[in-house]
């Protein structure tokens, strides 16, 4: 059985929230040792940032947690769509930004937001941006992508089944 799948993060500018959950994603991708079966990226909606590395407070917040940011920033492109499965947004704004990149029929069951997976979110769907903020807000959106990426696996595991 060779087959794969594959999942982009995506914010704003690729420094913090998409790179985080890149990053945490690809532990536990690693712990339960499917590194050969699913393939993790991030991007940005922006190309503010690209070539750039995740924010020094993201990176500080993630190694806290024993997580290492190893990406570095890219935007996201439409041509992006054809070889990913699935395309977590981290919030409306980002969301609208890739939806005007595709018609919604080309990604149906494909692009969503990255909350929808959380099972805390209590009808509020964003990941909210710390660049802004304070080191709270870093800590926070740690909590949020720490909580959701299992659900994420579990969505990719079944897409894996369907594809064996």
């Amino acid at each position: 059985m060779n087959s794969t799948v594959e999942v982009c993060f995506v914010c704003l500018g690729n420094i913090c929230r998409s790179p985080l959950a890149q990053g945490v994603f690809e532990a536990l991708v690693k712990q339960e040792e499917l590194q050969d079966r699913i393939i993790i990226s991030s991007a940005g909606t922006s190309h503010w940032h690209v070539g750039g590395p995740p924010d020094p407070r993201m990176q500080q917040t993630a190694r806290q947690h024993g997580i290492h940011l190893n990406s570095r920033a890219r935007q996201f492109q439409a041509t992006d769509f054809k070889r990913m499965d699935l395309v977590l947004a981290m919030d409306h704004s980002n969301l609208d930004s890739l939806q005007q990149m595709r018609p919604a029929a080309e990604l149906h069951d494909k692009l969503f937001l990255f909350r929808s997976f959380d099972p805390e979110n209590n009808g509020d769907l964003n990941v909210p941006d710390p660049y802004y903020g304070g080191d709270k807000g870093f800590e926070a959106v740690y909590q949020m992508v720490e909580r959701t990426c299992p659900k994420v696996l579990q969505h990719l595991q079944t897409k894996l089944a369907k594809k064996a």
